[in-house]
């Protein structure tokens, strides 16, 4: 049997840019996922592109994920060269199939992404092990637009999330509210301690991770882009982080800028 030691101790991916927002936090601002993410924000992009380019940005973001946030399991496996030579054997790491996920749709915006994750999962999971929720939350707003707090609707919670890695895939992180609520309503409905939650963005602003941050030290953030459009030029031509408390991403009404508009909206083609 062959034992290769490049196969024993596997690569984490990289933690993207380098910032001041803690180590819980990585942007991942590759040229790859950037290119789609431009074009998704572009108003000459509409439905069926839309949820195509989403798609592909949630896989990209899934492999980074997983290969981070998953643990591993050491295997010797078998390969189809098995049949002509003893050596044909893989023996080294990969992604445990045996541990507990679960996928948080956090409805609308949240519903695609969050299928995708769970579709790409069970590749490597094995299906006992792996399991979707759902939670309807939405903002709520005062007669100026302004996100005032969040409403929860309904939930399907398929149990007990103690000792599971908890992933909660929405594509914009603007002010927290939203993702605030769902984490506190596993919280209160008494599911469990995680292992780990992971928050997984497709952008996130300054205002986002500093509530995020500051209300729940323990999760990770994953995001494509981070957008502070809003921010002094000076800031601007700074790191990330570094002048946290002047940095802004939102308009006056919570949307993120330069941003990618309603998003939420343009996946489900909403009329209004």
């Amino acid at each position: 049997m062959v034992r290769d030691c490049q196969y024993q101790n596997l690569p984490t991916p990289g933690t993207g840019i380098g910032h001041h927002y803690g180590d819980k936090v990585r942007i991942l601002s590759y040229p790859y996922p950037m290119s789609l993410l431009e074009r998704l924000c572009s108003p000459q992009v509409s439905q069926p592109r839309v949820n195509h380019l989403v798609s592909q940005m949630y896989d990209f973001l899934l492999a980074e994920v997983s290969s981070f946030a998953l643990s591993r399991a050491n295997v010797v496996s078998p390969t189809r060269m098995q049949q002509y030579t003893d050596l044909g054997h893989y023996s080294g790491q990969v992604i445990d199939p045996q541990q507990r996920v679960v996928v948080v749709d956090v409805v609308r915006a949240g519903i695609l992404p969050s299928h995708r994750i769970y579709q790409g999962l069970h590749g490597v999971i094995e299906a006992s092990s792996l399991r979707q929720d759902h939670v309807v939350a939405s903002r709520t707003t005062d007669d100026s637009g302004a996100v005032t707090g969040v409403s929860l609707d309904g939930s399907k919670i398929g149990g007990t999330i103690d000792g599971a890695t908890v992933l909660f895939p929405d594509p914009m992180g603007a002010t927290g509210t939203s993702l605030s609520g769902v984490i506190q309503h596993y919280r209160t409905h008494g599911t469990g301690t995680p292992s780990a939650m992971v928050a997984i963005h497709l952008i996130v602003t300054p205002e986002y991770l500093a509530r995020m941050t500051a209300q729940f030290p323990d999760l990770y953030i994953v995001a494509i882009r981070l957008d502070r459009g809003r921010s002094p030029t000076d800031v601007l031509d700074s790191v990330p982080g570094l002048q946290w408390g002047v940095e802004s991403g939102l308009t006056d009404q919570q949307y993120i800028v330069p941003g990618a508009g309603g998003v939420g909206e343009l996946m489900n083609n909403a009329w209004i």
